[in-house]
C-alpha cells in the first residue's frame, strides 16, 4: 500500500511513519512524505497513492485545500487528517475523510484510523479490479462529458505540469490525472513505461533511434516521439528485443 504523509513538522512526519510501520493493521506500507501541498502535489502526480495522513495547518497553507482537489480525481486517495486541532472534524467528515486523529499521535489510534481506511480500501477494490480486467475502454471526462476510448487504439500517456496527455492515432485528450491511475488501467502485455512521465502501447512503435547519451528515442506509428529514461531502458530493450 501506497501512503503519503502531509506535514510541515519533520518530528511530527518520522513519528507518524514510524507508528504506521508499526501498526498490525498494515503490512509493508511504502511511505512517502511531503511537508507542504506542493511536495505532495508532486508526489500525487508521479504514484498511485491509496492513503493520505494529511496535517490541516501547513504553514500558510490548509490541509483542506488539497483535500478538496483530491476529490476532482476519479480515484482519490483515502484521507485521514492528522493535526492539533480537534476543532475541523465535522468539516472533514464531510469530504468524506477516513478518520480524524490528534496529535500527540498514540499507537493504538493509529491503528485504528489504518484498519477503518483498510475495510473501506478493500471494499473500494474489489470492484475495480473485475472492470480494469474486463473492460475495453478507459473513460475519461472532458469538459463535464465522458468519452470512451479503446484501449487497443492507445499510443501513449505523458504527463507534464500535473496534465495527462492521452494520445491515439487520431486525437490527443488532456484530463488532470496521474501517469499511475492510468497505468493501473491498462494491460501489462501491451503498455510500458518508459520514462518517469510516459507509459507507451509497444504494439505501436515504429522505430527506436539513438538519443543524447547512449539513451534512446521512441518513434510512434504515428510520429510521435519520446525519449527512454535511462532506468527504464533495459526492460524496453528486452521487450522489444534489442
Amino acid at each position: 500500500m501506497q501512503i503519503l504523509i502531509v506535514d510541515d513538522e519533520a518530528l511530527a512526519r518520522e513519528e507518524l511513519s514510524y507508528l504506521v510501520e508499526q501498526s498490525p493493521a498494515i503490512t509493508d506500507p511504502i511511505i512517502s512524505k511531503a511537508e507542504d501541498i506542493h511536495e505532495a502535489e508532486d508526489i500525487l502526480l508521479q504514484k498511485q497513492i491509496d492513503l493520505l495522513f494529511l496535517d490541516i495547518s501547513l504553514n500558510d497553507e490548509n490541509g483542506f485545500d488539497l483535500a478538496k482537489k483530491l476529490q476532482m480525481l476519479a480515484k482519490p486517495p483515502l484521507v485521514i487528517f492528522a493535526t492539533a486541532y480537534d476543532d475541523y472534524a465535522v468539516k472533514a467528515f464531510e469530504i468524506e475523510a477516513a478518520d480524524y486523529i490528534l496529535k500527540p499521535f498514540e499507537q493504538e489510534r493509529v491503528n485504528q484510523a489504518l484498519s477503518k481506511a483498510m475495510k473501506r480500501l478493500d471494499v473500494q477494490a474489489k470492484p475495480t479490479e473485475v472492470a480494469s480486467s474486463t473492460n475495453k475502454f478507459i473513460t475519461v471526462t472532458i469538459d463535464d462529458h465522458s468519452l470512451l476510448l479503446k484501449k487497443e487504439e492507445l499510443v501513449a500517456a505523458s504527463i507534464e505540469n500535473g496534465i495527462l496527455t492521452i494520445s491515439t492515432g487520431k486525437e490527443d485528450y488532456q484530463v488532470k490525472q496521474t501517469l499511475a491511475w492510468i497505468k493501473k488501467k491498462l494491460p501489462e502485455k501491451n503498455f510500458v513505461q518508459i520514462h518517469r512521465n510516459t507509459i507507451i502501447n509497444i504494439d505501436k512503435i515504429k522505430e527506436v533511434q539513438p538519443w543524447f547519451n547512449h539513451t534512446l528515442l521512441v518513434v510512434t506509428n504515428n510520429d510521435l516521439k519520446f525519449p527512454v529514461g535511462r532506468s527504464y531502458m533495459k526492460q524496453l530493450s528486452q521487450l522489444l528485443g534489442l
